[in-house]
């Protein structure tokens, strides 16, 4: 059993690494993942052997607490408080601190700028100083209280230096301190909300209120989350549906761009399918509700980006493990720096300076940061685009493709034939449509509806067929007016000694097109010629792979000369033709046996062994049913452009926390040593706690500011 948990007081990486190594510790929990972006840890346990009580007690005692997340709606609302009432009181805390600041500096500092001040003795700036570490006692209190469990976070090291600076009588450094971190925390808090813009704007879209039909016959007006499976629901012109169900009795025009893209809205009566958080354009209808709330497709679709945006990829460990040593050996460090000073000879106060300096700088905000930002940002910015990303795992492989491969029909073409020329020979072309559709209809092959549909366009008449026979595989055949009549392929032609060569058949079949031939007593009549058409977009997409150095194979059962056509349309570099859906698997272990990182790209049912194979599998126009669990990365529109717009984000993201992890490193390696005095000997360096405050402030708000980069990408 998976369940989410709201983690409250973390402050930095460590306080995450702290809480994941105690209840990936317990009996009985297989997985345990904390986000510090968010706020939130999800477990995977054996719910037979521990319940939540056990782990919200893990958590309690590892110095924080926690909370089972409710439901999506409500535990989003109360999350959406929490972080609110957390911006309020770091801006309050930020604002009174600055207060007293001010005068601190001014009265400490006044004489070095030339103003006119009047001499305060030492304790008289300890009074303006001891407001401000009250207002700020968080800090303290849970910095202590991580120190005496063995597990400090950044708080400790912000209570240790900022305590110190007191102690030495550094006023106006230790209110600096507490001032710039709380300054940069809130910033910080602030910008980490925008980062969930995303997954805030889905979430709008669906209704908060639903018109039901009560037993006598009334239209009420309920809370959404108050619907039951089986409710009668009135969805009047202009209002979203409020539950996944069935029409029972009325028409409308409905807007279901919010699950499938598709921007053309679609007529929609009784016995149709109709989906959460889409428009009812015009009409009147009511359905019965069949799955309401949590169980929704869009539930779904939110549950996914958020799942997506709290995983953790590969490139994140790294910085996992450092964050969950790095607070003890800063204290180690600034322990160090401050017995060589002293053995130096160093002055009492330039130690102390030193040692300070060395435990605010050194806070480990921005290395946690790095990873988790960006990925919340990346997820964010995909559900927007309706790339449903399932893990950060995925967001991270899938920038490593080399080789794409592409179903053909229903990924890179329409996946519904179209007739595209009749080639008459005897007769008129409305007997050929009026004999064919007469046999097709009872077959109700999927290659026969376009010809069905022809001749209901033109009002041409069905005949009644006799001793109809079905030749899987080959064709069909029928007497129709007394006449014996076959449709079907060249091998049944010549199976019923019917000669079909002949330059037209060559011509047409060169062009990639299905044939259907028919037959009428021993003769060709005519010949009509299919063709499932590419997408608008699959050349560009394409491209797009083929531009960021991916080569590209498309992957179909149909025959050579057809997928060939249709690869030359579309740019693709390779084509594997005439295999069966258990045999695409094997051309994707090919690949990788070469030692290439694959990407298959298909619609997720036939294709779902392939998906699977892969290194990243992207399932095509599933917007609606996003539990499709061969796929890495579920496109809700059936654009294939969307599968090169996930690579780009993906290879975006992870350049960004690249980006993101060589500043926190690059930061940490410069700060401390700078802050320790190392280059003091040589060039007469030193850094005051002050700035060394400052810099920790700024270092996390520019890997947050990186990050919210991607919400544009």
């Amino acid at each position: 059993m998976k369940k989410k948990y709201i983690i409250k007081g973390m402050g930095c990486a460590a306080c995450a690494a702290t809480i994941e190594k105690n209840v990936n510790a317990m009996a009985s929990v297989r997985e345990a993942r904390v986000s510090l972006v968010s706020g939130s840890m999800i477990v995977d346990f054996n719910e037979k052997q521990i319940g939540s009580p056990e782990i919200v007690k893990t958590v309690r005692e590892s110095g924080y607490d926690a909370e089972e997340a409710k439901s999506t709606y409500e535990g989003k609302k109360d999350q959406e408080k929490t972080t609110a009432g957390e911006i309020k009181e770091l801006k309050y805390r930020f604002l009174i601190s600055l207060g007293f600041l001010i005068p601190l500096m001014v009265l400490s500092m006044g004489e070095m700028i030339k103003l006119p001040v009047p001499e305060v003795p030492s304790w008289g700036l300890g009074i303006l100083a001891f407001p401000v570490a009250v207002i700020n006692y968080k800090y303290y209190t849970r910095g202590t209280k991580l120190l005496f469990k063995a597990a400090p976070n950044m708080d400790s090291l912000i209570a240790i230096g900022s305590l110190a600076a007191l102690i030495l009588g550094y006023f106006e450094s230790a209110v600096m301190i507490l001032t710039l971190v709380t300054m940069g925390k809130w910033l910080e808090v602030r910008s980490k909300g925008r980062t969930g813009d995303a997954v805030k704007k889905l979430m709008a879209l669906a209704p908060r209120e639903a018109r039901i039909i009560t037993k006598d016959g009334h239209e009420k007006i309920i809370p959404a989350e108050d619907l039951l499976p089986g409710d009668i629901i009135a969805v009047k012109s202009g209002e979203s549906i409020p539950a996944d169900g069935t029409v029972t009795e009325g028409t409308c025009i409905l807007d279901e761009s919010t699950l499938t893209g598709e921007s053309m809205p679609v007529d929609k009566g009784p016995g149709d399918e109709v989906f959460t958080a889409t428009i009812n354009k015009a009409g009147y209808l009511k359905m019965k509700a069949d799955k309401v709330g949590e169980e929704t497709a869009f539930s779904g679709i939110i549950r996914l980006v958020e799942e997506a945006a709290d995983s953790k990829a590969p490139i994140a460990r790294l910085a996992d493990k450092v964050s969950a040593f790095f607070v003890p050996i800063v204290i180690l460090i600034a322990v160090i720096t401050a017995v060589c000073w002293i053995l130096a000879g160093a002055e009492l106060d330039r130690v102390g300076s030193m040692s300070i300096a060395v435990l605010v700088i050194s806070c480990p905000c921005a290395l946690g940061l790095a990873t988790p930002l960006a990925i919340m940002a990346g997820t964010g910015r995909g559900a927007e685009k309706g790339i449903l990303f399932r893990t950060a795992e995925a967001l991270e492989t899938v920038s490593k493709t080399q080789v794409a491969v592409i179903d053909k029909t229903g990924t890179l073409t329409k996946g519904r034939p179209e007739i595209s020329e009749i080639v008459t020979i005897k007769g008129t072309e409305e007997d050929i449509i009026v004999y064919t559709a007469s046999l097709e209809k009872l077959s109700e092959h999927p290659l026969g509806l376009p010809i069905i549909e022809i001749a209901e366009k033109k009002g041409l008449d069905i005949k009644k067929v006799d001793r109809f026979l079905v030749m899987p595989g080959r064709g069909i055949e029928g007497i129709i007016e007394g006449k014996r009549v076959l449709s079907g392929n060249k091998e049944f032609m010549q199976e019923n000694d019917i000669l079909v060569e002949g330059g037209q058949t060559a011509k047409l079949y060169e062009t990639g097109r299905t044939l259907i031939y028919t037959g009428i007593d021993g003769g060709l009549a005519g010949i009509i010629a299919l063709r499932d058409e590419p997408k608008e977009s699959s050349r560009e997409a394409v491209l797009e792979l083929k531009e960021m150095g991916i080569e590209t194979v498309m992957l179909t059962g149909d025959n050579q000369i057809t997928a060939e056509a249709i690869a030359k349309e579309t740019g693709i570099d390779k084509v594997v033709a005439q295999v069966m859906p258990e045999e695409k698997k094997n051309v994707i272990d090919d690949i990788k046996k070469e030692g290439r990182n694959v990407l298959m790209i298909g619609d997720g049912i036939n294709d779902a062994p392939a998906l699977k194979a892969a290194d990243t599998g992207i399932a095509i126009g599933a917007g609606t049913d996003i539990a499709i669990e061969a796929a890495d990365i579920v496109l809700m529109h059936e654009d294939p452009k969307d599968g090169a717009c996930a690579v780009k984000l993906s290879k975006a993201v992870v350049r960004n926390i690249k980006q993101n992890l060589f500043w926190a490193f690059f930061y940490n390696s410069l700060g401390i040593p700078l802050a320790a005095g190392v280059f003091y000997p040589f060039t007469g360096w030193t850094l005051d706690p002050m700035f060394a405050a400052a810099a920790m402030s700024m270092s996390s708000l520019c890997v947050v500011t990186n990050a919210l980069r991607l919400r544009k990408a």
